[in-house]
């Protein structure tokens, strides 16, 4: 399973910001590095959808991400854990990385990554309303106000600036969002499963099986819609990269920094990929970034925010 932030507020309730925080020398640096690895994820499924395909994408992603955390997960001793837990666990790999990892890897082609990468961070906003009418976690009126605020900036930014590459139809620029908002929510439905059936599974072999159950999901169709042509090797370098780096390693930080720092804290790093996923957009793909863009994108940050719980009213 992808270590989304819905995923990290399935496993704990999300709180306000606590008040006792831990020392930043822990938590921060391993934030901000995860920040720039899944901020640089968009880019690598740029390069790497635009000549596997979305899907073959995917499945190299997952396929690679497993061989990669399996010895791991061996060597900490989880397999015992997986092998009770194995079909929550293998499911929780289709709607938490099989579909929504395809997903995006077809919308980046359609759409600038950096506009994916704020698409994406509203996922913990589906995260709480998914909660809400499956769960019934209780939902404050300032957190209703949040969720309204976050699809209101979606809405803007979907109607605003239209995503389209050069070249690409308009429908496809659109599916391409509603490609994005349905990865979102699918991260959302992951989220409520995992809070349900998940609980009290080490993260570890959560991680490891959900790769395992997306790997299954995704090998049929990755061998099926195989390109005809032979990948470059920019390709395949960017393929590994995304699994490697933005899948496995990235796991490993965002499961440390749910440890020293807490969910609440660890939730928040979708809200800076954003930034880094911008930054490379422009300079390696020349995407524009407009003030619309920045400004929509600000709205649906602070809707999810408030909508998560990490912005609170103080209590007297």
């Amino acid at each position: 399973m992808r270590p989304t932030p819905s995923s990290a507020a399935a496993s704990v309730p999300s709180p306000a910001l606590a008040a006792a925080a831990p020392s930043a020398s822990r938590w921060l640096p391993p934030f901000v590095l995860l920040a720039v690895l899944w901020g640089a994820s968009f880019l690598f499924m740029r390069l790497g959808a635009s000549q596997f395909g979305a899907v073959p994408t995917a499945g190299l992603r997952v396929i690679l991400a497993a061989l990669f955390l399996l010895p791991l997960m061996l060597l900490r001793g989880e397999w015992p854990a997986l092998r009770q837990h194995w079909k929550p666990v293998l499911f929780s790999g289709i709607i938490n990385s099989a579909i929504p990892f395809s997903l995006f890897a077809y919308a980046v082609v359609y759409m600038p990554t950096g506009m994916a990468s704020v698409l994406n961070a509203c996922a913990p906003l589906f995260g709480a309303l998914v909660a809400w009418l499956w769960l019934g976690d209780r939902i404050t009126g300032l957190r209703v106000t949040g969720l309204l605020i976050g699809f209101t900036g979606v809405a803007l930014l979907a109607l605003h600036d239209k995503p389209a590459t050069a070249g690409a139809a308009s429908w496809s620029a659109y599916a391409a969002i509603a490609a994005c908002l349905c990865a979102s929510l699918s991260y959302g439905v992951a989220a409520s499963f995992a809070k349900r059936y998940l609980v009290g599974v080490p993260p570890l072999a959560t991680a490891t099986g959900s790769m395992v159950g997306a790997s299954l999901c995704l090998l049929i169709p990755t061998i099926a819609m195989w390109p005809s042509q032979t990948p470059s090797w920019g390709s395949w370098l960017a393929v590994a990269a995304l699994a490697l780096l933005c899948t496995s390693v990235a796991y490993i930080l965002y499961f440390h920094i749910i440890q020293t720092a807490g969910p609440s804290r660890a939730i928040a790093v979708t809200f800076l990929a954003p930034v880094f996923a911008l930054v490379y957009g422009n300079w390696f793909l020349a995407e524009p970034i407009t003030a619309w863009m920045l400004g929509c994108g600000a709205v649906v940050i602070g809707g999810t925010m408030l909508s998560t719980g990490l912005i609170a009213r103080k209590r007297a």
